[in-house]
């Protein structure tokens, strides 16, 4: 299992219950959509571990209660707490038009139809009304409004999004 054919979701923050459940905190934009997961990666020690779900109960904001297959003690499941949860790249759900994956799409190559390579996704700032992607372009930070219309389409296996930025926004930062 390679960290670059996986996609951070979330992270264990707490118990949930007495009987091996743990809390997910899914730093994604609709957790509706991961609902259908059977399995998730989970880093211990710097290696990602599979983990099989038994049970998936979406909370309220973004929290799952979990119960994972031979996590069913407090103890074992104190294990967990802190740890990064991913998933294979190729499973991420895509967006509709007027959502963005935010988080999902960290670590993404950015390609603007017009100005080629831009960079990397380094960062999304959810600013109320107002989203942007931070893209790193070799210690150069190009900031991205997030619109309608400004994602084309997103190459998961590839790692890269394909972006129609505003013309002359890019210019900007290039001089």
């Amino acid at each position: 299992m390679h960290l670059k054919d996986h996609s951070y979701i979330g992270k264990i923050v707490k118990l949930h219950g007495y009987k091996g459940g743990v809390s997910l905190y899914m730093d994604v934009s609709n957790p509706n959509a991961y609902t259908g997961l059977k399995s998730i990666f989970i880093q211990l020690d710097g290696i990602l571990t599979p983990f099989f779900i038994k049970a998936f109960k979406l909370k309220n904001k973004g929290f799952v209660a979990l119960h994972f297959e031979g996590v069913d003690s407090e103890a074992s499941a104190r294990n967990l707490i802190d740890k990064k949860v991913f998933i294979p790249s190729s499973q991420l759900q895509e967006a509709d038009e007027t959502r963005f994956l935010g988080h999902e799409l960290i670590g993404y190559k950015v390609m603007d139809q017009a100005k080629g390579d831009l960079g990397v996704l380094v960062q999304v700032l959810e600013q109320k009304g107002n989203p942007l992607f931070v893209v790193d372009r070799n210690g150069l930070e190009i900031l991205l409004p997030v619109f309608e219309g400004l994602l084309i389409s997103i190459d998961t296996p590839k790692k890269q999004m394909l972006i129609n930025a505003p013309e002359g926004l890019v210019d900007l930062y290039l001089k």
